[in-house]
Formats: C-alpha cells, structure tokens, sequence
C-alpha cells in the first residue's frame, strides 16, 4: 500500500466542550495501531476520533478514550485488500466477511455522540456516495464539518 492511497487522515477531538480536527500524517493511515497510537495523545471530553478515507473506496473510524479503542469499517470488503481493513477487523474480531459490502465493526461508535448505528449504516449503503462525502456528512452531524472541510477541501 503506498501512502498515496490514503485520501485523508485526521483526528477530531472535543476539547472544553469545541471540536478540533488535526490533520495527521497519511502513513498513519496504513496501520490501525499506528492510527491508535497517534490518536492517545490528543486529550477529549468524548474520546478522540480517528478518521481516515482510503483510495475513494473506504473509511475506518477509529475512537480513542484512554487505553480503550473502538473501529469501524464501512465496507468489509475491504478486507480483502488493505491492511487497514485487516487490522480493523482483527481489532473487533469481525466474522468471515461476505460479498454484499456492508459495513461492520462497531456502528455504534458515534451514538452517543449524536449518529445512530442506523444513520451510519444507512449512509455507508449507499453505492452513490464516496467516503468523503459519508465523512462530511457524519461530520456536519456531529459538528465539525467546516474543521473537516478546511483540511480535506
């Protein structure tokens, strides 16, 4: 996997009630640990998240809190292809994946922070939307879409 697959990496925390989006090295975005790793510096009211989109095909989101760490992928396909997807997987030892592309992983990772499972799993069905445009639209929801737009144009 080369660096360039990597549409974007970024970190968006809320820190005293304001969210902040970081942008973050791309290699970050090879390696779930490596991503995770990164993400245990920022402090958070919520836990720290991790957002990457790879090669218009796919994103993860990863959530920091502490030594606690949840992920999900929106098309577990994916797996068969990138090692993101793989460590994503194994992180939340996700079942043998079949052909249809639905997302797996936990889909409640933003729940409580205002995207239901359904919301999420609804926008990462929908064959008409790339990542970025499923990423902008969970960022607007969550309040940080123009942080978002300011790094990913």
């Amino acid at each position: 996997m080369a660096e360039d697959d990597v549409d974007f990496a970024v970190a968006a925390y809320r820190d005293e009630g304001a969210w902040q989006v970081v942008e973050l090295n791309p290699r970050l975005g090879e390696d779930v640990d490596d991503l995770s790793d990164a993400l245990g510096r920022f402090p958070s009211d919520v836990g720290v998240l991790g957002i990457v989109s790879m090669s218009d095909d796919f994103f993860v989101i990863l959530r920091r809190s502490g030594t606690r760490v949840r992920a999900m992928l929106s098309d577990v396909t994916a797996i068969d292809d990138w090692p993101l997807a793989v460590g994503v997987a194994d992180l939340v030892d996700l079942p043998e994946i079949d052909d249809d592309g639905q997302a797996g992983g936990d889909l409640e990772i933003l729940a409580d922070l205002g995207m239901s499972a359904l919301d999420l799993g609804m926008l990462c069905d929908d064959d008409d939307l790339y990542p970025q445009d499923i990423l902008m639209d969970v960022a607007e929801r969550l309040g940080f879409g123009p942080e978002l737009e300011a790094i990913i144009g």
